[in-house]
This record gives structure tokens, C-alpha cells and sequence, in this order.
């Protein structure tokens, strides 16, 4: 079937791998429920490489439904890659995306509408489970402390404002998509897109929501990879944390093994050989150059959200010149 011509309103990105289980009826869903929103929309499925079905039953579902999209490649890589491929594609000016397996339904995309349509200065609205309002059914204990554990250390990286960070069920201006400059190719994607949004001055706002077990297919979550790239992230936001942390204690001991010293030396029981004094010494400028090093990274650190705010200034001239640039190809065109 022919696709549609005209930009919808809303897109709608769904990050796609291995779902052949989900893919009929999360697309029903999905378009039942934007059925309601009384504006135009599409659905953008990304296949991330899938190694089986889902791709196939995507292509089924587009010939026959002028709204559905389907954004692919061959090998996987991530929910990171799916999600930049999926803003690359859109053309709505909201742009929402949600998980495959509908853990949280579909309903929040049209309550993030919403809040966006009411707010003017909201540019971001998140789906939360972690604040007060939300919650969670049926989530396995061992993940559920994982994710909470997880969400509570990357607050302290990116905004204590915010309840949870983790979350792929967002809804996005076209501003802030066209703004930001990703990379990521994992699910270290969303902590990258709030750090530069928050960086960038753009606006967030977190509606609580009801997160619930997935039912169909199986999880695509990695402790370790996840756990090692969130931790590289909370370092790289805020190297003061770690560095910190680390330099503190070991100036702490170095102290410790000085205030140990001085006692032998007053109780008359401190014998020359022993390697205390230089233990001192090294923890203590140990410490001090960590610390130093934690400094200098935060300072780096400010001078990269610096730049991300020059040039959310400078954004709208570079798409006005842009805009000049093609006024004045067509015009020669029409010349010609």
C-alpha cells in the first residue's frame, strides 16, 4: 500500500530485535491507541538485525497499513542505534518512542502529547515508574533492585529532579532531537540525551506510569554490559563522584597512618626502618593528585556543556542560513 505523503504529526519510533512474538500486536496497539489522539501519525518499527521473523511480519503489516514504516539494517546493534536510526526517519513534529514488548502501555504516549500540548515550556515528557504516582507489577525482585539501584546512582550524574533515566517511553519536540548530536549505540543512549538536553537548556517533565512484566518473547537485558556502561557514563557526567570519592579516602588513610606515626612517636615505640612514612607520603599525594584529576575533568566536563548551549543558541541561524542556501539553489534552478 502507498505510503503516506504528508508529515504526521506524531511519530512514533518502536526499537525492534527478535520481537516476532510481540510485532502483530504491538503495531495493533500502538495504532489502536493513536487512533484516539485526533491527529495525523505514523509508526516507525526499527529492526535492530533481527535473526528471525520480525522483520518479515514488519514488511506484511507496511504493505497493508499506510502509517506503519519500517526502518531496518542487518546486524544488530543496540537499542542506542535503533532509536538514532528511528529520529533519523521521523518526520512528526513530537517524536515518542516506546519498547517492543509494551511494559508500559501504550496510553502514556498520548499522556506525554498531552503534557507537551498543555506546556509550551516542556520540551521532554518521560514516563516514570521510580516517582511518586508510579509503579511497578510483576517485574522480577533481582531486576526490579537492579534498575532502582541503577536509576538512583545515574541520578546523582545527570538531575535529581529526575525519578528515572533508564526509561525508553519518552515523547520529544523536533527541536531537541535536531539539537543533539547522538552516538550512543546501546541503552546508555538515554542517559546521552538527557545530559545534552539538560545541558542545552531544553525543559523535562516525568508523568508516573505503571511499568509491568514483559509477557511475550525474552528480555533483551545484560547485567554486565549495562552495569559497565552506566558506570562509564556516571564517571564521564561527573568525574568528581569517582575521583573524588577515591582521592578522599586515600588521603583519609594517608592522614590515618600520620596520626598512627605521631602516637608511636609520643608513646616512644616508633623504630626506624619501618616503611610508614613513605605509606604517608604515597597515600596522601596519591589522593591529592586524584583529586586533582577529578577537578580538572569537571572543569572539561563544563566546558563541553558549554559548547552543547552555543550551539543550541546558534541552531536556529545555521537552519536559516540552510533555509537561504536551498531559496537560492531553487531559485537558479528555475533560472535554468
Amino acid at each position: 500500500m502507498k505510503q503516506l505523503t504528508d508529515k504526521p504529526y506524531l511519530s512514533v519510533i518502536i526499537p525492534m530485535f527478535n520481537e516476532e512474538a510481540n510485532v502483530w500486536s504491538t503495531i495493533d496497539r500502538v495504532e489502536t491507541t493513536l487512533a484516539g489522539l485526533g491527529k495525523s501519525f505514523e509508526i516507525l518499527p526499527v529492526n535492530d538485525g533481527s535473526t528471525d521473523s520480525t522483520l518479515e511480519k514488519l514488511h506484511e503489516i507496511a504493505d497493508k497499513n499506510p502509517r506503519v514504516r519500517v526502518v531496518s539494517y542487518e546486524k544488530n546493534g543496540g537499542r542506542g542505534k535503533a532509536l538514532r536510526y528511528g529520529f533519523k526517519a521521523s518526520r512528526g513534529e513530537l517524536i515518542a518512542s516506546i519498547d517492543a514488548d509494551l511494559s508500559y502501555e501504550p496510553e502514556y504516549i498520548l499522556e506525554m502529547v498531552r503534557t507537551l500540548q498543555n506546556d509550551q515550556e516542556t520540551d521532554i515528557v518521560l514516563a516514570s515508574a521510580y516517582m511518586p504516582g508510579g509503579s511497578t507489577v510483576g517485574v522480577p525482585r533481582d531486576r526490579l533492585f537492579i534498575s532502582k539501584l541503577g536509576n538512583r546512582i545515574l541520578r546523582l550524574s545527570i538531575s535529581e529532579d529526575i525519578h528515572t533515566v533508564t526509561c525508553i517511553v519518552r515523547c520529544y519536540r523536533r527541536e531537541v532531537i535536531e539539537s543533539l548530536d547522538l552516538e550512543s549505540d546501546d541503552k546508555e543512549i538515554h542517559l546521552e540525551i538527557l545530559s545534552k538536553a539538560i545541558a542545552m537548556g531544553f525543559r523535562i517533565k516525568e508523568i508516573p506510569a505503571v511499568l509491568k512484566a514483559r509477557k511475550k518473547g525474552s528480555s533483551k537485558f545484560k547485567f554486565r554490559s549495562t552495569a559497565a556502561t552506566h558506570l562509564i557514563f556516571t564517571a564521564f557526567e561527573r568525574p568528581v563522584l569517582l575521583f573524588g570519592i577515591i582521592g578522599i579516602m586515600l588521603t583519609l588513610i594517608g592522614l590515618g597512618i600520620g596520626v598512627y606515626i605521631l602516637a608511636l612517636y609520643l608513646n616512644h615505640t616508633l623504630t626506624p626502618g619501618r616503611p610508614l612514612l613513605m605509606f604517608m607520603a604515597i597515600f596522601i599525594l596519591g589522593g591529592m593528585q586524584i583529586l586533582s584529576f577529578g577537578f580538572l575533568a569537571s572543569q572539561i566536563n563544563y566546558l563541553r556543556n558549554e559548547v552543547l548551549r552555543i550551539r543550541r543558541a546558534i541552531s536556529p541561524l545555521l537552519e536559516q542560513d540552510k533555509l537561504l542556501e536551498e531559496t537560492k539553489t531553487i531559485g537558479l534552478d528555475n533560472i535554468k
